[in-house]
């Protein structure tokens, strides 16, 4: 426990940072997503420890190779844990190697590099799979919205949960039933629903150090 606290205690001075660059203590090493993620700087490791529960490590590429921001940071994954492929409804993180496109949330945007939409009770993640907008999200009155609400898996986005999140690119080609609102958001401690959640004001942090081109990697 206490080597976790100072790891975690190293992220967040590192996150808290304007440039948040990591110390010239760390060696450069090899993580496992190495051959995976292309020409991408800045890479979310989530790796399966638990039936629900995951290990977050953050990297990123230096001119001297992968560097540790951070790691050993808590998360909770799906209730039916993980897979390689999912579908709607599956309550399962999908597995694989996925964009970080934008983020959002009810509460203002905390800086970083990637674009921000702060939202409210009009705004919505569309999971019907008869809907046109997919697996998007839309903004519209309940009693307006031109998709199905009750029971089809579409999410209204003020819940305490998104606080603050990130878009994971998950199904991006939009294939109905393949899964959708799969997100990096707040934890309320418990299992998700498919989506990874970690400690509200780690999250900030890691969404300040955020830039566009970042992925996320995920595996048992």
């Amino acid at each position: 426990m206490r080597r976790l606290l100072v790891l975690l205690g190293a992220l967040w001075l590192a996150l808290g940072t304007a440039a948040a660059v990591p110390g010239p203590a760390h060696a450069a090493e090899t993580p496992w997503f190495v051959n995976s993620v292309g020409a991408a700087t800045q890479v979310i490791s989530v790796v399966g420890v638990g039936s629900s529960t995951a290990k977050m490590d953050v990297w990123e590429r230096t001119t001297a190779g992968w560097q540790p921001v951070g790691v050993g940071i808590p998360a909770q994954i799906g209730s039916a844990g993980m897979a390689q492929d999912i579908h709607e409804g599956s309550m399962k993180t999908p597995m694989g190697i996925f964009t970080l496109d934008y983020a959002f949330g009810t509460e203002p945007n905390p800086g970083g590099g990637l674009p921000h939409v702060q939202v409210g009770p009009d705004h919505w993640w569309d999971g019907d799979v008869d809907s046109p907008t997919y697996n998007t999200m839309q903004v519209c009155k309940r009693e307006e919205c031109p998709f199905g609400i009750g029971g089809t898996g579409t999410e209204n986005l003020q819940i305490p949960q998104y606080a603050h999140a990130v878009v994971m690119g998950v199904n991006k080609a939009r294939v109905p039933g393949a899964g959708s609102a799969f997100f990096l958001h707040s934890t309320d401690g418990g299992p998700t629903a498919g989506c990874i959640a970690i400690d509200d004001a780690m999250l900030v942090k890691i969404i300040r150090w955020l830039r566009p081109g970042a992925v996320i990697a995920v595996s048992k």
